[in-house]
């Protein structure tokens, strides 16, 4: 294996861990300077550890890095001097113990020199919010309900980190999410200023919400220029769940009051105006079984709380946050649309769209330049991992120009392009196939059929974890669909597959697959699925409705609707996306009599959002089930005792690459079982 060979970081897992990975973009007041975040391995090969990075927004100057320590570096956000903000658990150098280690707030300042701490929380600091006038610092820290001051939750947390004391007495939901214990500390908001940068002063922080109980548990804020108001969301106790309201917050005072709280809809993404008189949301319609909900962009006078819906003729979904043009006319956002996600720029007052970019890429983090001229923004797809670019404001459909970024990106081993299909009802549905160098008539590749999570998402940017280039690279064709309920085709395409899980978005995964294996590159004797989430859910519905996959490998699956419903971390939102009656007509373990392919099964014991009961439950009935007299079956299971939802730890990420294709291509390909040597 040469340097030149493109597919040596694919090919060779511990290459491809050591691919650098960007993510984050900020743009300082001024428009000279841009910061990102860049994850390299640590020296033990067993953690990502996050640098930041400036990035010249002329593209003339090589990114330099700016931070370095062995704890890592993000949540970057801009003084107006200048000067940069971010967090870190790197020890305070002047601080009379260090029993914890928590994320503090530091500053880098904007002519050079050692970065130093300007404010702490005993439980860390998050969510950094700078008010682009006045310099007002707002973040979030966990705290405990009775705690009145920094004293007092430094001495309760010490006393069960001393006592080792974990247990936490829940009177509300949630209790978890994603990854996480909630409780018995809550987030609350804090504010401060630093009015002389030059004489190391540390931020004095003021408790904004000192009742926020769980109202805070999912905190999307933002301060207004001068820095005078806080705008966030709010979470409202409703019989077994929440809703997000949208509250504003005095930060002279701490008097909060509520500017938006509507039943049937939820707010998300606050940003203030450059007048600070306008709050831009994503304004989310609250689904039902029957109806997926919307998404819109709305905007919010802050004075009476007036809202102006600017999206009601526009079919796509928009994803926050969303970034105001420096005269306050337009906003500017990213959506999903066809396999992609582009710059789309949103008339304030008329709703008048305008889609800036028009190119392959899905796009996230823009940033607007203070003239109004230029927009910033990370780009990926499946042809390239993010990168930073520059594009217009104002031009319509354009190519948006790279920027010099930390690193380059690794060459392809192989091609990108898209299939179409049509599904049963006649709808139009397309997908990316990866494939792999020399594929022809002649060598026709094995196909993997990669299902995507969510549901509401779509395979348009470039992922770390399922990465469709390391399974090329081993000699996989890879196809990568947009069934029903994904985004970007519309909401009439969402609605198909609503409350109808095993409806069209399988029959538009089986007419996926078919256009591709008609395909004289592609193999149709020899293909497998693999999916995680809610594609691992349609991976198990797949194993229980078809024999014409050889391979199954499904990740963090729902296997049991009934089972799952209870247990998830947000059981409230699942009620409201099935009945019961739903749930038992959509439910895999109902046809687990009629799985004849073998199947890899995979979980984290941490996941909340799909509970380990489900694979544990998925793998008790396929060893009921078990061929053999003596118990061996074809099914694996791989399980990951300190991982969640996602397989995150670099070394267990080789492992599941390992296992995926030691188990893919023994069945699809004929090759010999060889377990990884770390499982054996």
């Amino acid at each position: 294996m040469t340097v030149s060979d493109p597919a040596a970081p694919f090919r060779d897992l511990d290459a491809y861990l050591d691919l650098p990975r960007g993510s984050g973009l900020v743009l300082s007041p001024d428009g000279r300077r841009l910061v990102t975040a860049v994850q390299t391995l640590n020296a033990k090969r067993t953690k990502y550890v996050t640098a930041l990075w400036e990035v010249d927004p002329t593209g003339a100057r090589p990114a330099r890095r700016l931070t370095r320590s062995a704890k890592g570096e993000g949540g970057a956000a801009f003084l107006p001097d200048g000067s940069v903000l971010f967090t870190s658990a790197r020890p305070d150098p002047d601080a009379e113990d260090d029993d914890e280690e928590v994320a503090l707030l530091w500053l880098l300042p904007a002519g050079g020199g050692e970065a130093r701490v300007v404010a702490s929380r005993p439980g860390g600091v998050d969510g950094v919010r700078v008010a682009a006038d006045a310099g007002t610092v707002v973040l979030a820290a966990r705290t405990f309900p009775g705690s009145t001051d920094h004293d007092t939750e430094k001495s309760k947390r010490k006393q069960r980190r001393d006592t080792e004391v974990s247990a936490i007495l829940h009177d509300s939901v949630p209790v978890r999410f994603w990854d996480q214990d909630l409780g018995p500390d809550v987030p609350r908001l804090f504010a401060g200023t630093l009015d002389d940068l030059g004489t190391e002063p540390r931020i004095e922080l003021t408790d904004l919400t000192p009742d926020a109980g769980h109202a805070l548990e999912r905190v999307e804020h933002d301060v207004s220029p001068d820095g005078s108001t806080v705008a966030t969301t709010w979470g409202v106790p409703e019989r077994g769940g929440l809703r997000t309201s949208l509250a504003l917050v005095d930060v002279a005072s701490g008097e909060r009051r509520v500017l938006v709280d509507d039943p049937g809809w939820e707010h998300w993404s606050p940003r203030f105006s450059p007048d600070g008189g306008r709050v831009a949301v994503v304004r989310e319609k609250r689904s039902t079984p029957q109806d997926p909900g919307d998404l819109r962009v709305a905007v919010v006078t802050v004075a009476d709380g007036s809202v102006v819906d600017l999206t009601q003729d526009w079919d796509r979904w928009p994803a926050g946050p969303i970034e105001w043009t420096p005269d306050g006319t337009a906003v500017v956002l990213v959506a999903d649309e066809d396999g992609r996600a582009p710059v789309f720029r949103l008339h304030a007052e008329t709703g008048e769209v305008t889609r800036l970019t028009a190119d392959d890429f899905a796009y996230s983090d823009v940033q607007v330049a203070p003239d109004g001229e230029t927009v910033y923004a990370m780009r990926s797809s499946y042809a390239e991992p993010a990168r930073p670019v520059r594009l217009g404001a104002h031009e319509p459909d354009q190519e948006s120009v790279v920027l010099r970024a930390p690193a380059e990106s690794p060459e392809l081993p192989g091609m990108l392009t898209e299939v179409e299909a049509t599904a049963e009802d006649g709808t139009r549905v397309r997908s990316w196939l990866a494939l792999p160098e020399g594929a022809s008539a002649d060598d026709p590749a094995p196909l993997l059929l990669w299902i995507h999570g969510g549901p509401l998402g779509s395979w348009n940017a470039w992922s770390w974890r399922w990465n469709p280039w390391i399974a090329v690279a081993h000699g996989y064709a890879v196809l990568l669909p947009d069934p029903a309920l994904s985004t970007g085709y519309g909401l009439d395409f969402i609605a198909r597959g609503w409350g109808s899980w095993g409806g069209a978005p399988y029959t538009d995964l089986m007419a996926a697959t078919d256009a591709a294996v008609v395909r004289a590159d592609v193999d149709e004797t020899r293909t497998g699925a693999m999916g995680g989430s809610f594609g691992g859910y349609m991976a198990n519905w797949v194993a229980g409705h078809t024999d014409r996959f050889q391979a199954i490998v499904t990740h963090a699956s729902l296997w049991a609707l009934d089972q799952f419903g209870p247990t998830t971390d947000a059981p409230w939102y699942w009620a409201r996306e099935m009945t019961p009656e739903m749930a038992a007509a959509n439910s895999p373990h109902r046809f687990a009599d009629d799985i004849v392919t073998p199947m890899l099964v995979i979980h984290g014991d941490k996941d909340y959002r799909v509970p380990i009961g489900e694979g544990l439950r998925l793998w008790a009935d396929l060893a009921a089930r078990a061929e053999a007299e003596d118990g061996t079956m074809p099914h694996r299971f791989l399980y990951f005792p300190s991982e969640n939802h996602w397989v995150l730890g670099p070394q267990h990420a080789k492992v599941w690459y390992q296992t995926v294709l030691a188990f893919v291509g023994h069945h699809v390909r004929g090759e010999q079982w060889q377990t990884p040597d770390l499982l054996q």
